[in-house]
């Protein structure tokens, strides 16, 4: 695990049966007028041998992404363009820039993958099922099975992360709409009920239509919000990175400074396994103390702690950055480094080290983190943010792999998808 006093030395140095979802019957084909601008591709910091390429831009508020066989890309959005919330994206002419987009799907949301051939997205309540052809190409994007349903949506972290493993299994992230589970008078409430549909991940059936709670295993708790959610296939584990929470100083101004606010608690990367238990809302993870610090909410004092009534992190980072989604590399193109190795996408920043906005990298090692992590991609606002002037350019939100190794990142703001190759020496 990497500890607190590391961020500086790698992150500061470059730091119901089968549903007809009636209003896709009709796809929407488009040919794209883009504004595509490698320069601005450019812009990007990247370690020696990679580069940055713009494939696709001005797509709208975009989410998870994922990419097929033939390297067609599929992504989300969280708000629905001309009313469709997944775009299917190609490359007619062999150019590198994506010419063709077909919108399907009218909900909007964020879980996206491929197994197979078959396509499941997810909305903020539900998780859908698409048959794919032997290109990689949804069969019929009027026709969506409806795998999962009734699943809470109140508003606030409400996304619903979604991947599968090799054996029919269907996991979904459920965040939590109130962040310390607490009663009206700010006093946490033990054997906290929200942890019966939210905080946590479910497991499900990809043979099974409309499941619903009642359907699922609750594969593990503990986590109060999580975006980035794969499956390892080295390790046959499941992997989720945790948003931490906030409010420390404005809640409890005689526990905690303003600066101890800024940088606690920290994000986190977990290994889950089934009827694991990260803590939420009862602790938090404290980067500095090295431990799971009790939560305030519940009598704890700052130093407090617990240790082997929950799990543990296998990485921790830097406060606030946001962990929006997370992926295993398991491609050939990048050094033997990658292999394996873990991607997070931070949709956010640590005020305290001036970094964020950015994709890290966590190197593994017989199937555990081996050294620390790293910005691997980086400067996607294009501003200086240890001094910020001017307006942001990009925010990365989603990564996926194509099948030549190459990695793709989704923009929220601009509706930009990145592709990162490599030709240096792989050696």
């Amino acid at each position: 695990m990497r500890k607190i006093t590391d961020y500086c030395r790698s992150g500061c140095a470059f730091l119901m049966s089968i549903l007809l979802i009636t209003s896709c019957n009709n796809a929407k084909q488009e040919t794209t007028t883009s504004t595509l601008t490698d320069t601005t591709a450019a812009m990007l910091q990247l370690p020696p041998g990679f580069a940055a390429t713009i494939v696709a831009d001005s797509l709208g508020a975009l989410r998870h992404l994922a990419v097929n066989k033939k390297g067609d890309i599929y992504v989300k959005l969280s708000v629905l363009k001309n009313g469709k919330g997944i775009y299917f994206l190609s490359d007619t002419n062999g150019d590198g820039k994506i010419d063709k987009s077909t919108g399907f799907g009218n909900y909007p949301g964020t879980g996206i993958r491929i197994i197979g051939n078959e396509l499941y997205a997810s909305s903020n309540t539900s998780v859908y099922k698409y048959e794919l052809n032997d290109k990689g190409e949804v069969v019929d994007t009027g026709r969506a099975e409806t795998i999962v349903q009734g699943l809470i949506d109140k508003g606030r972290d409400n996304a619903k992360a979604i991947t599968l493993d090799a054996n029919n299994h269907l996991y979904v992230a459920i965040g939590s709409y109130d962040e310390t589970c607490t009663d009206a008078a700010g006093h946490g409430v033990l054997n906290c009920p929200l942890l019966d549909s939210v905080g946590g991940i479910w497991q499900f059936s990809t043979n099974k239509l409309a499941q619903s709670y009642a359907d699922a295993v609750h594969y593990a708790k503990g986590l109060k919000n999580v975006v980035g959610l794969d499956w390892n296939k080295a390790t046959n584990t499941l992997f989720a990175t945790q948003h931490g929470r906030g409010g420390l100083h404005d809640k409890f101004p005689k526990l905690y400074t303003p600066e101890q606010d800024k940088a606690l608690p920290a994000e986190t990367l977990y290994e889950l396994n089934r009827g694991d238990n990260a803590g939420w809302p009862y602790v938090y993870y404290d980067p500095f103390q090295h431990k799971k610090i009790v939560a305030p909410e519940y009598g704890g004092d700052g130093k407090k702690s617990v240790d082997d009534k929950y799990i543990d992190p296998v990485a921790v980072f830097p406060a606030h950055l946001g962990p929006n989604d997370l992926l295993f590399y398991t491609g050939s193109m990048f050094p033997e480094k990658y292999k394996n190795g873990a991607f997070i996408v931070f949709h956010s920043q640590s005020q305290p080290l001036k970094k964020g906005y950015l994709v890290a990298f966590v190197p593994f090692k017989d199937g555990k983190p081996a050294g620390e992590w790293e910005i691997f991609a980086d400067n996607f606002t294009g501003v200086d943010l240890s001094n910020p002037n001017g307006s942001y350019q990009h925010r990365p939100i989603g990564i996926a792999q194509g099948p030549d190794g190459a990695l793709y990142v989704a923009d929220d703001l601009k509706g930009t998808i990145f592709k990162i190759t490599y030709s240096g020496d792989k050696k």
